[in-house]
């Protein structure tokens, strides 16, 4: 686009010289109002017919969508031109530390990765000296010392790496039924006890992954992973493991020198810290110090990492508006137990199949139901009430559960489960068509 943009610049000067050079060579045949009327009507057309060529040459090239991108030259330029996932994307710009050519997020940037849509505002990312990460080494706390508050206290003092973020994000999404398969997973040698060179299997195993999506040939077979330790991978984005690192994770779950073992019971209260931890975050942001949120604020938070345009998501408020005459106020025990629910939503889905066999509405009472055989914890009926307040459609008191079921998984996701957001042109045209729509 540039290069057609410059040629029809060039193109246009050259006219104009030519043009004003012959009105030049008019001026001893005409009088000097002649002269000034034919100069100014010269001028004015080569202007407009230039105009008209750029509009139309800059019309074909939006409408031919050409690219005129960087094309790799060989396979080793190709690889590092792979786009990346919405996973990566999120996690490079939410980390703010860099240490030795890799990327960190710090406890405080992932925190912000799961509750906000952007990162805070920085000039550039800090980079971490040898001594930044032995201070962060040694006040990191044991597993013993964890609570809810464990990323929140550590702020900006631990690192976390992506593999990390990717192990951290599937622990929120966890029900309690599926803490003993996570450990297990771990557990290579079956004592019940995972140590460090087990924990850090997961980065070989990710290090493998990203090598085979970007094509890069794979010769060791994965049954027999070797300590991960000895191997790094290299790449552009610095996401990969590239050097030998403690991080406050394996800090506090394995010691400062690595030589202590984690038994299920922390490894199980580690990850239900960290889903209260977050839930207490998003629900503190809507409070704003109270005890309660309100219904709306409620719907808020269930349909923010939704793909609804601006219609439908005005649509779900103002019915629950319309609908909900006393406004009660949802505590934090009715909202975090309502999260639970939803991290067993897959049984949910099960347990709806197996009940209404003809995807048919279902009601209040069927609803509450299902969910305490899933989760075996009862949801208050004020919590029932406003749910079918927000996604009863047509106001008769049966749930269309698919579509419940559709934008909860969503909310559970955090927006990574369906597609990754449109960007460029794209997201622009959209983003601009929804303003449009919003009332000023």
């Amino acid at each position: 686009l540039y290069v057609k943009m410059a040629i029809i610049g060039r193109s246009i000067l050259r006219a104009l010289q030519a043009k004003l050079t012959n009105s030049v060579r008019n001026i001893s045949k005409f009088s000097h109002n002649k002269v000034k009327y034919y100069n100014t009507n010269s001028l004015s057309a080569v202007i407009v017919a230039g105009g008209t060529i750029a509009i139309y040459t800059a019309y074909q090239c939006v409408a031919s969508k050409s690219v005129l991108a960087y094309q790799p030259k060989n396979a080793e330029e190709g690889v590092r031109a792979v786009r990346l996932t919405s996973r990566e994307r999120r996690f490079i710009r939410f980390a703010s530390v860099e240490f030795d050519g890799q990327l960190y997020m710090t406890p405080q940037d992932f925190l912000e990765s799961v509750v906000e849509a952007d990162p805070r505002p920085r000039l550039k990312r800090k980079m971490l000296t040898t001594s930044d990460m032995e201070y962060m080494k040694g006040h990191t706390p044991s597993l013993n010392q964890g609570s809810p508050r464990l990323f929140r206290n550590l702020r900006d003092k631990g690192i976390i790496s992506y593999t990390e973020y990717l192990f951290l994000l599937s622990v929120l999404t966890k029900p309690q039924s599926g803490f003993r398969i996570a450990f297990n997973m771990f557990d290579t040698d079956g004592n019940q006890r995972v140590d460090k060179n087990e924990f850090l299997v997961m980065e070989k195993i990710f290090s493998h992954a990203w090598k085979g999506k970007r094509g890069l040939a794979i010769a060791e077979d994965l049954t027999k992973i070797k300590v991960p330790s000895e191997e790094y991978v290299d790449d552009e984005q610095g996401l990969q493991r590239r050097h030998a690192v403690d991080t406050t994770l394996i800090i506090h779950f394995f010691g400062p020198k690595g030589n202590e073992e984690l038994k299920f019971e922390g490894f199980r209260r580690f990850m239900l810290d960290l889903q209260t931890e977050v839930l207490e975050l998003e629900f503190s942001e809507f409070s704003k110090g109270l005890q309660t949120i309100s219904e709306v604020d409620f719907a808020k938070i269930l349909l923010r990492y939704t793909y609804l345009d601006t219609d439908e998501y005005d649509m779900y408020l103002d019915r629950l508006l319309d609908r909900i005459k006393d406004t009660k106020g949802i505590t934090f025990e009715e909202f975090y137990i309502f999260c639970q629910f939803l991290n067993n939503l897959e049984d949910f889905t099960i347990a709806m199949r197996m009940y209404t066999l003809a995807d048919h509405p279902i009601s209040k009472d069927e609803f509450h139901r299902a969910v305490k055989i899933c989760t075996g914890t009862s949801l208050s009926q004020h919590i029932v009430h406003t749910v079918f307040s927000i996604f009863d459609e047509d106001g008769d008191g049966l749930l269309s559960y698919r579509e419940f079921i559709a934008i909860m998984k969503d909310r559970l996701h955090r927006g990574f489960r369906s597609y990754a957001k449109n960007e460029g042109w794209d997201a622009f045209r959209n983003c601009l068509k929804q303003e449009m729509k919003s009332p000023t």
